[in-house]
């Protein structure tokens, strides 16, 4: 079952990209701060609140323009006391680490002494937990996705990034269709309500491993010749997700909610159902995402409107 589909349209527009998706107000804050204003992230951060999932991604974003770093810890400088400061401070100095200018020590610590000034905010850990997923052990990446959890019981991000970590592990050369990280997803999808987007992490489970597979040489570069979606498992978790989108409208309201379809889109592609596709399509309009749309390693504009266009072809 399909809804009827939108027009889609033959789109030149070229997909963004932009981590920011579709909020505006935090496309305007962090181009903001690259110029040296963060007079705009403090405003941005002080109305989101506690809306756990918005916060992360918007500290996330802010953090993650390497001219911004240098803001952050001007404002911190500052405000020694605002905890907004602090846990932007935490995330730009995570990335800091990631591209190899700062310390991970020095990262950790900032993270640290983010989650002190604000006891019940998930984001410092959220920090924490990109961090160990590149430089930590598979207990720390545990560790720290078990102390975002135990804050916000459905933060969308951790549970996206905790699933990254599953499926690298236990890199064979052949899939397994018992590998932790497929019963990791299921457990939180079922755990969660029943309009929660973590009913599509089975699918993000998947294509993770195929991700993992791939750059191991056991599956093709190109996931439409791939037969990983052809799974009796991949089938049952494609349904249930797409189902879930039929009823919930794919999370609209949430701020990551055009991941979630990126991810959809590109497995029904790869599934081989671009009928089923096209009403992603229409709805993820020019907010791409770099990921899944690079899996293994391709160039994620090119792959993205090259299935854009197999679909509006298949129309």
């Amino acid at each position: 079952m399909t809804p009827p589909p939108r027009p889609l349209g033959r789109r030149k527009d070229a997909p963004a990209f932009d981590p920011a998706l579709d909020d505006a107000e935090l496309a305007a804050a962090r181009d903001a701060l690259v110029q040296g204003r963060w007079g705009e992230a403090r405003t941005l951060l002080a109305a989101t609140g506690e809306d756990w999932d918005r916060r992360g991604h918007r500290l996330v974003v802010l953090a993650g323009n390497p001219a911004g770093a240098p803001w952050a810890e001007e404002w911190k400088l500052t405000e020694p006391d605002s905890r907004d400061a602090a846990a932007l401070l935490a995330c730009a100095t995570v990335f800091r680490a990631l591209r190899g200018k700062a310390d991970p020590a020095r990262a950790r610590e900032a993270c640290r002494a983010a989650a002190r000034m604000a006891p019940a905010d998930p984001t410092p850990w959220l920090a924490l937990l990109i961090l160990a997923r590149a430089t930590g052990t598979d207990e720390e990446q545990l560790q720290a996705f078990d102390q975002v959890r135990g804050r916000h019981r459905d933060h969308h991000h951790a549970h996206h990034l905790m699933t990254a970590c599953l499926a690298e592990r236990q890199q064979g050369y052949a899939d397994d269709p018992f590998h932790e990280v497929y019963d990791f997803a299921t457990w939180a999808a079922e755990q969660a309500p029943a309009d929660s987007p973590l009913a599509v992490l089975p699918v993000i489970a998947h294509t993770e491993r195929y991700r993992v597979l791939a750059l191991a040489g056991a599956e093709p570069d190109d996931p439409a010749k791939s037969r990983h979606w052809a799974t009796r498992r991949a089938r049952q978790a494609m349904k249930a997700a797409f189902d879930w989108w039929l009823e919930w409208g794919g999370g609209q309201h949430h701020p990551r909610h055009r991941i979630d379809l990126n991810f959809l889109a590109h497995a029904k592609v790869a599934e081989g159902r671009p009928a089923e596709a096209a009403p992603l399509f229409e709805r993820i309009g020019p907010y791409a995402t770099d990921a899944p749309w690079s899996y293994p390693d391709r160039d994620p504009g090119k792959a993205f409107r090259a299935a854009r266009r197999l679909v509006i072809n298949s129309s």
